[in-house]
C-alpha cells in the first residue's frame, strides 16, 4: 500500500484521490502561481472541504512538493528509459514533444520555476537539486554518445547547461505564443547547431 511523504497509508481509492488533488493543484497553480493559490481553492475543485484535503496533504508546502514529484514521475513514464532504453540526444525530442501535449503541466512547472528564485520559496531547494541533476544527466548523455568534445567544438560540460536552458526557455516562449513557437522543431534546430542529431 502506498505511503505518502507524511507517512499516511493510502489504498487504491486513496491514491486515486491524491492524484485527483494533484491534478487540481496543477490547474490552480497554473492559473494563480503558488503564492496566489490556496488549499481551499484546490479543495473546492475536487469537492472536498479544506480539512478533507489536509488529510492527504497536511500543508500547502507538502502539496507543492508532491505536485513537483508527480510531474517528475509523469516525465519518467513518458521517457524512453521507462521502456528499458537509455536517454540519447536523438530521443530527447520525444520528451519535448510530450511536453507540448500537456500545457497545464508545463504552465505549472514554469510558474513555480519563476517563483522559486524568491527568498525562502518552498520549491527553491527542489529546483536547485533538479537543475544540478539535470545538467549532470545531460552531460552524461552527451559524453556517452560523443565523448568529451562535440562536433561543434564544445565540451559535454559546456553544452549540457545550454541544452537545459533551451528546453526550458522554449517552453516559456511557447506558453506565451503557442502558435508562433514550435517546441519540437526549435529544439531540433538547436541540436543541429550543436552538430548533433535529434529524432525526426
Amino acid at each position: 500500500m502506498p505511503i505518502s511523504p507524511n507517512g499516511v497509508r493510502h489504498g487504491a481509492r486513496g491514491q486515486a484521490r491524491r492524484e485527483e488533488i494533484l491534478r487540481a493543484a496543477i490547474e490552480v497553480i497554473a492559473e494563480r502561481g503558488f503564492r496566489g493559490s490556496s488549499i481551499a481553492a484546490v479543495a473546492e475543485k475536487v469537492g472536498l472541504t479544506q480539512q478533507g484535503l489536509l488529510h492527504y496533504f497536511p500543508t500547502k508546502d507538502e502539496l507543492l512538493i508532491a505536485v513537483l514529484r508527480q510531474r517528475d514521475e509523469w516525465d519518467t513514464g513518458d521517457s524512453p528509459e521507462a521502456a528499458g532504453n537509455a536517454w540519447t540526444v536523438s530521443n530527447l525530442s520525444t520528451l519535448v514533444e510530450a511536453n507540448a501535449a500537456r500545457p497545464e503541466l508545463i504552465r505549472t512547472f514554469s510558474a513555480l520555476l519563476g517563483e522559486s528564485v524568491t527568498e525562502d520559496h518552498p520549491a527553491g531547494e527542489y529546483f536547485h537539486d533538479r537543475y544540478r541533476g539535470t545538467r549532470a544527466d545531460m552531460e552524461a548523455i552527451l559524453r556517452r554518445e560523443w565523448g568529451e568534445r562535440l562536433p561543434s567544438g564544445l565540451t559535454a560540460a559546456e553544452a549540457a547547461p545550454l541544452l537545459v536552458a533551451v528546453m526550458d526557455g522554449l517552453q516559456f516562449q511557447w506558453l506565451h505564443e503557442p502558435d508562433a513557437v514550435d517546441l519540437v522543431a526549435s529544439f531540433r534546430a538547436f541540436v543541429g547547431l550543436l552538430g548533433l542529431r535529434a529524432a525526426e
